[in-house]
């Protein structure tokens, strides 16, 4: 059972918030590369995104948090299927996030435009892991609203993400938040001691590629689900 959601968008700091997260005993925290790292996970978003039942119980089954893409995509959902669970919604310059976007995550939708990758991506075998992953990302395209890649598109949609998160929920329920604020306020909202150490810092922009790569044709982690 979920008890903490994260509505921040990818490239917000959502990798260190998932280690924060775990941390301070929410663990194990989904994440996009818990997706990434699991044939049948990547089956289960290209489901739920093509209309498929949402068994929200089963796609986080074993979790008791997540953050970033897939699962912010539908943090409305999920707030309203987990009434007790705490939202968090990570924060960041737009100008900032849009420079980290367009440098990672939004590189990966283009393969699928490019007029010479697009249909060798779209032709590998669904049993591969980088064939599945291209079908998850394309079934989740064209469910969520087409934004552009420039960058008064995204900016754009990331600002109109944030307040429609900001005025949808209580504020007792949700807390605003920017990975560099540390421990303290992330620990007061949700009730749990100030841990020792520094706040975790993890998959920047000189990693993402790496991260990804290795995740892509590496093996699942998490509970659960295997490939």
């Amino acid at each position: 059972m979920l008890q903490v959601i994260g509505a921040g968008l990818g490239r917000t700091g959502t990798a260190s918030l998932k280690i924060a997260l775990e941390r301070l005993g929410f663990a194990p925290c989904y994440h996009m590369y818990e997706v990434v790292g699991s044939l049948a996970r990547m089956r289960q978003w290209t489901d739920v995104a093509q209309g498929g039942a949402r068994d929200w119980d089963a796609v986080f089954r074993g979790y008791r948090a997540c953050v970033d893409f897939p699962a912010a995509a539908y943090w409305r959902e999920l707030a309203e299927a987990h009434p007790g669970a705490k939202v968090i919604l990570t924060e960041r310059d737009p100008a900032a996030w849009y420079g980290s976007a367009r440098k990672t995550i939004f590189r990966i939708p283009l393969l699928l435009r490019h007029p010479l990758a697009g249909p060798v991506l779209r032709a590998l075998p669904s049993r591969t892991r980088p064939g599945a992953f291209v079908r998850m990302l394309g079934a989740l395209n064209r469910d969520r609203r087409a934004i552009g890649f420039d960058r008064d598109s995204a900016v754009g949609y990331f600002e109109r993400h944030n307040a429609e998160v900001r005025r949808s929920l209580p504020p007792e329920r949700l807390l605003v938040y920017r990975v560099e604020q540390g421990w303290e306020p992330l620990c007061a909202f949700l009730g749990v001691p100030v841990p020792d150490g520094p706040f975790p810092r993890a998959n920047d922009g000189a990693c993402f590629w790496s991260e990804f790569r290795r995740t892509l044709y590496g093996r699942g982690g998490g509970p659960g689900l295997r490939d």
